[in-house]
């Protein structure tokens, strides 16, 4: 007999010395029941390894230990028989005295520590069922992941990264089981959430007492096999994974598929018992908040739990415990109080058939409200939605953290009048309207010339010639002219930016920003390269068809007072006999008729030297234009494009069609 019960050693009378003394009451603190297991175990190896249950037990195979019957639950505990205890040599992995500790079985290759007892009822499949996300949170998550590839150049990762960690964790859990619904159970210290969580276990799994903090690590309990890779997701090591059984097979159990987490305590005076806490709420499916009637309104829970995670009502649930502690109405008056706080959280109340968190009072030590909470449980994990509400919360969250860099509420945009104005500015720093008079005059003074009276284009010329050189005047006047222009320039450029970014979010408005100024280096000397290429051909203006009509009328005048002062001079020196009407008429009509047709075509070249010189200005302004467009305006086009694009891609994120701008 001796050689067919292993010894037990030291590390194994520490864990039922600590977990698993459980006797008729569910707890025997003074280890009689691990005693009487172990001389049970040693009687039936020694009738020859007789079955259990009528099932007949060879050496080496797994024997069932005494069951412990708590609260209606069986807790079944097998560890191998002929094989030292914690190692599978036996053909079944061991399971810890008085409570499911299961390891490794070997024969599945190790992948499931829940795989072997119960055993898998006839027909069903090993495979578990990854989890399966509807088309709209599908899309939802792939519009989320674009926005984050087009928003990396723009925002910091800071910004970003919730939105990355929210993909990563919806891509780990979609890898992970369907069937099963990871929830947490958590609350502040003394507030009994492991009392509930043993309650609902249906035997005492986590350790309650007075001393603080009880809970030091997570616990998990599940009601069906295959939850290994979620556990391990949330780093919860296989001796503190437990199992009660209900029914042999689990398949009948309500509870089936629910994996059931409970945590330290979230106010805990060990910093690490906090951070486990808010490590591992980021990674459930949903959370059961556990209160009791003296610290339900607790600023701590609100502020930094229930606030931030309104959006996660529907997998939320809110538990009023200990309500066996007060007298007569008092613990609806207190609900109706927890739920008003609820309602200042923004948290959404499941009430009247409405999606929202499910609120309920129970006693977790009498045992009120307890099948209430299984119910519900029950119908919640049936559901199989948890999972995918929790990432569709989560996208939620990571929505609203990221509004403010994506949506102002304000129209965005660069309108056409500012467009215009950028290409106004631009025409005026490379002198578009002085060029146009100028070609004006230009053509005005040609007409002049050609058309005017020989003796006036005769004193223009000496006059010209008497002008004094300009000396340094115009060089300096030159230069002042080009400072004038670069301000002008610099000038359209920050007022057409500060235009496309009004309205903007401040990272898109500081790109745009950026854009411009890169945009405006070397375009003063590209305009000032574009004028030169663009302006008016050196010489004289084309002359139009009527011009030598007017010259040749304009010399006929001339030839007549040529013609009338000859006749007139012959007459004085008597070479031609006396008669001054004829000759003075002739002199009297050059004259009056050398400047009436030179006014005349004075203002018939008033509208071709318009036309010239607004031709000459579109010139230069459409140079202009165009060289501000490529160098400014299409870049902040672009950059407005790209925060259009991010911004119906963040729409698609929070699941309307558009946002508003």
């Amino acid at each position: 007999m001796d050689a067919a019960v292993p010894r037990r050693t030291e590390r194994d009378r520490e864990r039922d010395g600590a977990w698993g003394r459980i006797g008729e009451s569910g707890r025997d603190r003074n280890g009689d029941a691990g005693a009487k297991r172990r001389a049970a175990s040693e009687r039936e190896a020694a009738a020859g390894h007789e079955s259990v249950s009528g099932r007949p037990v060879a050496s080496g195979q797994a024997v069932p230990s005494v069951p412990a019957v708590a609260s209606g639950h069986s807790v079944v505990s097998e560890r191998a028989v002929g094989a030292p205890p914690g190692s599978a040599d036996g053909g079944e992995g061991a399971w810890g005295d008085g409570l499911i500790a299961r390891r490794v079985d070997e024969r599945n290759g190790g992948t499931d520590p829940y795989s072997v007892v119960p055993s898998r009822p006839a027909g069903s499949s090993a495979a578990l069922m990854p989890l399966a996300y509807d088309g709209q949170l599908r899309s939802r998550l792939d519009a989320l992941r674009e926005l984050v590839g087009l928003s990396r150049t723009r925002l910091d990762t800071g910004t970003l990264g919730e939105a990355g960690r929210v993909l990563d964790e919806a891509a780990a859990r979609r890898r992970l089981s369907g069937q099963h619904t990871v929830v947490a159970i958590a609350g502040a210290t003394g507030s009994g959430k492991s009392q509930l969580f043993n309650t609902l276990a249906g035997v005492t799994i986590s350790e309650t007492g007075v001393r603080r903090p009880t809970t030091a690590a997570p616990i998990a309990c599940s009601w069906s096999d295959g939850a290994a890779s979620l556990l391990d997701r949330l780093s919860i090591p296989g001796r503190l994974r437990r199992r009660p059984i209900q029914y042999p097979d689990s398949s009948g159990s309500p509870l089936r598929g629910l994996v059931l987490i409970d945590l330290p305590d979230h106010d805990s005076a060990a910093v690490q018992h906090r951070e486990q806490v808010d490590r591992i709420l980021r990674l459930v499916d949903a959370v059961i908040w556990v209160v009791d009637p003296e610290k339900y309104a607790d600023a701590v829970l609100h502020e930094r739990y229930l606030r931030p995670m309104a959006g996660h009502a529907e997998v939320t649930f809110v538990v009023l415990n200990q309500v066996d502690r007060l007298p007569g109405e008092a613990a609806e008056q207190v609900l109706d109080d927890l739920r008003r706080l609820l309602d200042e959280d923004g948290i959404a109340l499941g009430e009247h058939g409405e999606p929202g968190a499910t609120v309920l009072a129970l006693s977790a030590l009498t045992g009120e409200g307890i099948g209430e909470l299984r119910e519900m449980l029950g119908q919640f994990v049936a559901e199989r939605q948890a999972p995918a509400r929790r990432i569709s919360a989560d996208v939620d969250a990571a929505a609203r953290d990221l509004r403010p860099v994506y949506v102002t509420g304000q129209r965005t945009g660069l309108s056409e009048e500012a467009r215009e104005e950028f290409a106004d500015r631009l025409a005026d720093a490379v002198g578009a309207t002085a060029a146009g008079e100028a070609a004006e005059r230009a053509w005005l003074r040609n007409a002049n010339r050609a058309c005017g009276t020989p003796w006036l284009r005769l004193w223009r010329w000496y006059h010209d010639r008497r002008e004094p050189p300009t000396g340094r005047l115009p060089l300096r006047a030159q230069v002042d002219e080009e400072a004038t222009a670069r301000q002008r320039v610099e000038q359209a450029v920050r007022t057409v930016s500060e235009r496309a970014s009004a309205g903007l979010p401040t990272p898109w408005a500081q790109a745009m920003r950026e854009a411009a100024v890169r945009g405006a280096q070397g375009l003063p000397e590209a305009l000032d390269e574009l004028a030169a290429r663009t302006g008016l051909p050196p010489g004289r203006p084309p002359r139009p068809g009527w011009w030598p009509v007017a010259v040749l009328a304009q010399a006929s005048m001339t030839l007549l007072q040529v013609v009338g002062g000859l006749w007139l001079l012959g007459q004085i020196i008597g070479f031609l006999p006396p008669d001054l009407g004829v000759p003075v008429l002739l002199m009297l009509a050059g004259i009056i008729g050398g400047p009436l047709i030179e006014w005349s075509c004075r203002i018939a070249a008033r509208g071709p030297a318009r036309r010239y010189g607004h031709e000459a200005e579109r010139l230069l302004r459409e140079a202009a234009a165009g060289c501000g467009r490529a160098r400014v305006l299409d870049p902040l086009a672009a950059e407005l494009l790209r925060y259009r694009e991010v911004r119906e891609q963040y729409g698609r994120v929070t699941g309307v069609g558009a946002v508003a701008r």
